[in-house]
């Protein structure tokens, strides 16, 4: 027997245009692979997370619809999930689709419901309790979806119901080291109770949530035997027999697991594909500054979309630096986008000479320098407007944590590739890109010179800030695990400078709430991840 994973990238409510990649899917691992039965990922008709799609009154009818517009245009059974309103409670299902029958043969309702970080399932769906078992082939075959793999209770209670082989649906989302835990979760429940497990993952950006795929076929022991491969539609197959003491054997090609750089690099690449396509976009502009943000933002936004659908525009100041001009104009030359400059002075005077008798015996401050970027901000969203590009924001996520960024300047854009990249990993992932090319895609001396917003002269960003490692360490203790200012000092960084980090981050919760959405990388992102309020009293030593 022959079970082909059909790892697909779904646009979230397109149930019409999903049931046709469905149908594709199927009957392209029927005529290639030979399949015996294809297995989607979770949510593949509405593709995920549908978030309040869900609660449109016409959802469970075009779900029905689809379903059976599927089974009457294939030739294969397969198993995919969909949404379905039972008896008036809704669910999150895996169905059993035959070709022909117009309703699913079998349907297993999601147990466990993840509400936590980005899950909100608990908003939309009821849980289910049920086992679900159907035989196919003289094989017992169990089904669960997604975070059912992360509990014992769903695979134990499909064991316990006669399943020989565990298929768990997924819409599991990127995050570093996320993949290695997989394993780990689907490895103890393969153990715990003697069955194979195969599991199917979702391909594809959606709005900050990127899905790496993955998918892959475990033994009763534990061992992958089957590694799919990551960041792309595929078709994976899983060859089933019995060993001479009737075990299952299940064998396959593995294919590698990229490491933590190619991972990250490949799922922002990936989440800029996806956003500009998927919302229509004819490409993707950027202020290319000459800085190593905008250089990074500018080789990842030119491998999503390849040259001719990207524009990189220097805005140059008085502050800006020969040095700064010449790298930005080497790289675009490198990259093959189009590039212009734009210089800003002439619209930063205009402003000034209107604002003048109002700044009247007032020194100079932020203020200009806001301003300047802003000035920025007006340029590239009036070429976004003109040329149908949509804006790629260039600030990385130790800045945004900060505030070390201007609302309405280098904020203003629709997608902020980097949000969730820390300074110091900006840094790792350029040198990756270089060295993965073989040669400076991003040129040495941006990667090599201090930091500068370049918005006053002989500005670096060490005048304003901590040392970006220090600040990053500093920002992922107090961020990303939780901990309090004390627990942070505790954990051996200098107490005023520590105080001032978190101060810096919980009065800046205003701007990062404005900000542009961007993809999610680590284990606590900005956006759905990290929820808190703007006007609060708060302790930051708590």
């Amino acid at each position: 027997m022959r079970v082909v994973i059909a790892q697909q990238n779904m646009l979230v409510g397109d149930i019409e245009g999903n049931a046709e990649k469905v149908i594709a899917a199927t009957n392209e691992a029927r005529r290639l692979l030979g399949a015996d039965l294809v297995l989607f990922p979770e949510l593949a008709l509405t593709g995920y997370p549908p978030q309040d799609l869900l609660l449109r009154p016409s959802l469970n009818t075009r779900i029905v619809d689809a379903l059976a517009q599927i089974a009457a245009a294939v030739e294969t059974p397969l198993v995919l999930g969909y949404p379905g309103v039972r008896n008036g409670v809704r669910y999150n299902v895996a169905g059993l689709v035959q070709p022909g029958q117009k309703s699913p043969a079998l349907e297993y309702y999601k147990h466990c419901l993840p509400n936590f970080r980005v899950f909100d399932e608990k908003r939309y769906f009821q849980p289910g309790d049920q086992a679900r078992v159907f035989e196919f082939q003289g094989l017992k075959i169990g089904l669960t979806v997604c975070e059912d793999v992360w509990h014992p209770g769903p695979a134990a209670a499909a064991r316990a119901a006669g399943a020989e082989l565990l298929l768990n649906l997924n819409a599991s989302p990127f995050r570093e080291g996320k993949h290695s835990e997989r394993l780990e979760h689907v490895q103890a429940r393969a153990r715990d109770n003697g069955v194979p497990v195969i599991y199917a993952n979702l391909v594809g950006g959606q709005d900050e949530l990127v899905f790496d795929g993955g998918s892959f076929a475990m033994d009763n022991r534990g061992e992958v035997v089957a590694q799919g491969g990551f960041f792309e539609e595929a078709l994976i197959p899983v060859d089933i027999t019995r060993d001479a003491g009737n075990r299952l054997v299940l064998a396959g090609e593995r294919l590698g697991i990229p490491d933590d750089n190619e991972s990250t690099y490949r799922a922002l690449v990936l989440a800029v594909r996806d956003y500009v396509n998927k919302n229509g976009f004819k490409g993707a502009l950027l202020g290319l500054s000459g800085g190593i943000d905008s250089a990074l933002t500018l080789a990842i936004a030119t491998d999503a979309l390849g040259p001719e659908r990207v524009e990189a525009v220097m805005m140059s100041f008085r502050y800006t630096a020969d040095i700064s001009r010449e790298d930005a104009a080497a790289q675009a030359r490198t990259l093959k986008v189009n590039y212009r400059e734009l210089p800003i002075e002439p619209m930063f005077d205009a402003f000034m000479e209107t604002l003048s008798a109002s700044f009247t015996g007032t020194p100079a401050d932020a203020t200009e320098e806001n301003l300047q970027a802003r000035c920025r901000g007006v340029l590239l969203m009036a070429l976004s407007n003109k040329l149908g590009h949509v804006v790629l924001t260039t600030g990385n996520k130790s800045e945004l944590a900060v505030g070390y960024t201007t609302l309405y300047g280098d904020m203003a854009g629709g997608f902020s590739v980097l949000k969730d990249v820390f300074k110091t990993r900006v840094y790792e992932l350029s040198r990756y890109r270089n060295q993965k090319a073989g040669h400076e895609v991003i040129p040495l001396r941006v990667i090599e010179r201090p930091p500068s917003a370049e918005l006053a002269p002989d500005q670096k960003d060490q005048d304003s800030l901590p040392d970006y490692p220090v600040l990053d360490a500093i920002l992922e203790l107090y961020v990303e695990q939780d901990c309090s200012a004390e627990a942070v000092i505790r954990a051996g960084y200098d107490r005023e400078t520590v105080y001032r980090v978190v101060k810096m981050v919980d009065r800046n919760e205003y701007k990062r709430q404005q900000a542009a959405v961007g993809p999610r990388v680590t284990l606590r992102a900005f956006g759905k991840d990290r929820r808190y309020p703007i006007t609060n009293g708060w302790r930051p030593g708590d």
